[in-house]
């Protein structure tokens, strides 16, 4: 029996270090990448937020300079109209000069007449070639605009198509990065598992081997017959036993998990289905689930745990973990859950 004692010391002694390295490790690598994927989330949806808003604004760029040049192709065309106007009236005012010179020529004694109309004429003729090199002066300067529009254009839409490019490499920087992120997170998850399943197998020697002490996944659970009288939330002298031990392996690992890692130990408190009369000190499974949470914390900081790493909470009845209303399924419903977690 001596031998079996000093084998369990030395494996006591050899386990834990090694565990709350891992675990400390663990959390750190978590926290870091964890940091890392936030700030690159927000940089990136800023830069890609930022480069919206300049899209946005280039495309209502290009819709006024697809305006402005159909304005302007208008009004080209409107001149256009004119200046040919102009020259068939130019036209048709020089047949008339030459029919009434020819008349003239002719002698047909109405010389002073038909000068007059020459000279009428001819000053219409001076107005219309004015009006016509206005026109075409216009439809210059219209062709330079539309040739400077069309630039503009041409430099909206390549300044549109880079950005385009910049978002889209962006949208793939962000992919990658969280594939990698989640790739990294499901490794640490799986290493987080394994060793939570060796604390929580650790934690199962300390306290007994009893059958109605149990893990089930991530939680510690004791059936509340171990813990409390029927009925009551005053821990009774086994369960006192049991909480001793427990304290004892808590204040151990408050001792030893960096003061970085804001860890806590979660009370659960659950009843079963059957109602309460509502006459007694309990109105409801919901305040005797909770006084039984409370009760077990309380202890626990009596025996020295601090009691910023403790949480009860209650959950009455609905949370079973065994279906129907058998005595066994309703037995089993009755527990304290103790969880460490995060806060």
């Amino acid at each position: 029996m001596g031998l079996a004692r000093n084998r369990r010391h030395q494996r006591t002694v050899d386990y834990w270090p090694g565990f709350v390295d891992a675990l400390s490790t663990l959390l750190m690598a978590i926290m870091f990448l964890l940091t890392v994927f936030v700030v690159g989330q927000f940089i990136l949806s800023r830069e890609i937020s930022g480069r919206d808003e300049v899209l946005n604004r280039l495309n209502s760029r290009i819709n006024d300079l697809v305006e402005q040049l159909a304005l302007e192709k208008n009004g080209k065309q409107d001149l256009e109209d004119s200046v040919a106007n102009l020259q068939a009236s130019l036209s048709s005012a020089e047949s008339e000069r030459s029919r009434l010179q020819a008349l003239l020529a002719a002698g047909s004694g109405n010389s002073q007449a038909a000068e007059t109309r020459v000279g009428t004429l001819t000053q219409q003729l001076d107005e219309q070639k004015q009006a016509s090199a206005r026109a075409l002066s216009q439809v210059d300067l219209l062709n330079q605009q539309i040739a400077a529009l069309r630039n503009q254009i041409a430099a909206v839409e390549a300044a549109l198509q880079a950005s385009e490019a910049k978002d889209q490499s962006s949208q793939v920087k962000i992919a990658d990065l969280g594939r990698r992120l989640n790739v990294a997170l499901a490794q640490r998850v799986q290493e987080l598992n394994r060793y939570r399943s060796d604390f929580f197998g650790r934690l199962r020697e300390i306290l007994s081997d009893r059958d109605n002490i149990r893990i089930v996944g991530d939680r510690f659970v004791f059936q509340s017959e171990v813990l409390f009288p029927s009925g009551a939330a005053d821990l009774n002298p086994a369960g006192q036993a049991e909480m001793t031990k427990l304290a004892a392996a808590l204040i151990d690992l408050a001792k030893e998990i960096p003061p970085e890692i804001n860890w806590v130990l979660r009370v659960d408190g659950h009843t079963d289905n059957v109602p309460l009369s509502g006459s007694g000190r309990y109105a409801d499974n919901w305040a005797l689930s909770s006084a039984r949470a409370i009760a077990v914390v309380k202890f626990l900081i009596g025996q020295g745990v601090p009691s910023d790493r403790l949480v009860a909470a209650g959950f009455g009845e609905f949370q079973p973990i065994a279906p129907g209303d058998t005595p066994e399924a309703r037995a089993t419903n009755r527990r304290i859950e103790l969880k460490l977690t995060e806060k």
